[in-house]
């Protein structure tokens, strides 16, 4: 998870309605985030050759209302996949903006710590991201920024004919502190060019999820 701090002006035309931008220490934050879906299951039911892939994601964070109080949630810029099978059905049940493309990983891990690659084909060109962990997964701080990043349950999407929601359950993961981050892309043509700035410097904050068992519910409509 590489975390780079944005200015929430650029994220504003983006905030799905029903939700506001959601700040940490008054800042706001976009995510790439690179991981692997395992023994993945649609309903209940795999689906042969799209259980395990990889997906890279920019995602920013965003909150609101529910019966039960504040509900954090991530809004999606893009999401990677491998598979066009996987991409439609994640824009037609989701809404959400999955594209499909060539995709390779590597995940090296010792007793040294981890170190990990997510990459990406376009014209020809492979993009990615890195980066590794030494030592032992630890627990989040609460009130880190890591917690932030990481402890948001709901995802949300904004379209024509209104804003959606969709819970997500896990447990709290255990992260290694990142080291030696890196992202190479044409942000421009990947995310826009109101991210060209923002992407192209250093992040905020890196750290690797040691990732568990997530369920995704099906979708409502927010508000």
């Amino acid at each position: 998870m590489l975390n780079y701090e944005i200015a929430p002006e650029i994220l504003q035309p983006r905030v799905p309605a029903g939700t506001e931008l959601d700040y940490y220490e008054g800042k706001t934050f976009v995510s790439v985030i690179g991981f692997r879906f395992l023994r993945t299951q649609v309903l209940g039911v795999p689906i042969p050759l799209h259980r395990d892939f990889d997906e890279v994601n920019l995602r920013f964070y965003v909150r609101a209302r529910g019966p039960e109080g504040w509900r954090r949630g991530v809004v999606f810029v893009r999401e990677l996949v491998p598979r066009w099978a996987i991409a439609w059905v994640a824009r037609t049940f989701y809404g959400e903006p999955y594209t499909a493309l060539p995709m390779r990983h590597r995940i090296e891990q010792s007793e040294e710590g981890i170190a990990l690659a997510y990459e990406w084909r376009r014209g020809g060109v492979w993009e990615g991201l890195e980066l590794a962990g030494r030592g032992e997964p630890r627990l989040m701080k609460p009130g880190s920024m890591e917690e932030f990043i990481a402890e948001h349950y709901w995802g949300f999407t904004g379209g024509n004919t209104g804003s959606t929601q969709y819970a997500v359950e896990h447990e709290p993961w255990r992260v290694w502190d990142g080291i030696g981050a890196c992202f190479r892309a044409d942000v421009a043509t990947l995310y826009g060019p109101e991210f060209v700035e923002t992407l192209g410097g250093a992040p905020s904050s890196a750290f690797i999820a040691e990732g568990s068992p997530v369920v995704v519910r099906m979708k409502s409509r927010a508000g």
